[in-house]
């Protein structure tokens, strides 16, 4: 696969993946991405012309997406709304990216015959009990509890329908929640590191008990680009990296990693609908195709993300002002 159609390549997660790309293959990259407020050039700057081509564009829109994936040799789809707390306010976005960019793809695919791979999240299971030893595998049951993961859910159906009706060549991953580079400020991590960078203390959602289960987006880029060059067509794969934390630890870690007292936070507003507890079990992941996660010490990887927002305020600052008064706005 040398030419690799990357949707929502200039986001947060999609553009690790692309810089991935680069380093561990010789393959030239064509994003797509509509550069929404989530997404940005800068996450793309500095790497080399005659390897990145960046498309602005909608990835619903099929008068722009099939002439690129004819061009192309396999097609990553990592473009989607993904923010829970926006999919409440207004779920036509996620309708539409999310459902009808992924029919989009598909139709497109389909009259190529191109390569497929579908990056979607844990959140189309639903959520766990914190006392609950089970961890999500592929065989659980969808029960997604947003319009964003009923939207996602919705997608992953479409790509399993198009390879049993159509025999597209695709394959499936469900990622739990990532951390690193290039992440928005409205998201948990990088939200609570830039408070403290700004003198502020971090914001914990109500109890904090909440537990999700982190992975390092370097790690989810390796995972994908395995499943790209190994996975079996049809199969859905599990990715994480073992990284149950609740909230709560987070916050205490992030504040101790940047020299604060482990307390010194303020609780807040809950989010609504917040699910408790999401956990992978990669077993199929790291058995089928021997993947493992490079960053297995979730503090050492949270270190570095720290140092990394430290070092790029000209990059999330902009955004950090509008982002802070929708939140207070909401009490958070």
């Amino acid at each position: 696969m040398q030419r690799i159609l990357v949707t929502g390549g200039a986001g947060f997660i999609g553009s690790n993946f692309v810089h991935h790309l680069l380093r561990h293959t010789d393959a030239t990259v064509t994003v797509l991405d509509k550069l929404t407020y989530a997404a940005s050039r800068e996450s793309l700057a500095g790497l080399p012309a005659d390897r990145v081509q960046l498309v602005v564009g909608d990835v619903a829109d099929a008068e722009v997406v099939a002439p690129l994936v004819d061009r192309h040799d396999a097609v990553v789809h990592f473009a989607a709304e993904s923010h829970n707390d926006n999919s409440l306010d207004d779920p036509s976005p996620f309708i539409r990216t999310n459902l009808i960019g992924t029919f989009t793809l598909l139709e497109a695919v389909r009259r190529s015959g191109v390569r497929y791979h579908h990056v979607s999240t844990d959140e189309v299971y639903g959520d766990l009990e914190l006392d609950d030893p089970q961890r999500f595998t592929e065989q659980t049951p969808y029960q997604p509890s947003s319009p964003y993961s009923a939207s996602k859910a919705g997608s992953d159906h479409l790509v399993r329908a198009w390879v049993r009706s159509f025999g597209v060549q695709a394959t499936i991953s469900n990622c739990s929640n990532n951390y690193g580079p290039w992440q928005h400020v409205e998201k948990f991590i990088p939200r609570q590191i830039t408070e403290l960078i700004e003198g502020r203390r971090p914001k914990l959602y109500g109890s904090g008990e909440n537990v999700r289960d982190w992975i390092h987006t370097e790690d989810h880029s390796s995972a994908v680009l395995t499943i790209l060059e190994q996975g079996r067509i049809g199969e859905t794969y599990l990715v994480g990296a073992d990284g149950e934390r609740s909230n709560l630890e987070v916050v205490r870690l992030v504040l101790t990693l940047m020299g604060r007292d482990a307390d010194d936070f303020e609780h807040v507003r809950d989010r609504a609908g917040h699910d408790m507890r999401y956990a992978i079990d990669s077993t199929k992941l790291r058995t089928e195709l021997g993947w493992k996660p490079v960053y297995d010490d979730f503090e050492a990887g949270l270190e570095q993300t720290v140092r990394w927002y430290q070092g790029a305020q000209d990059w999330w600052g902009p955004h950090k002002h509008a982002t802070e008064a929708a939140y207070t706005a909401k009490g958070q």
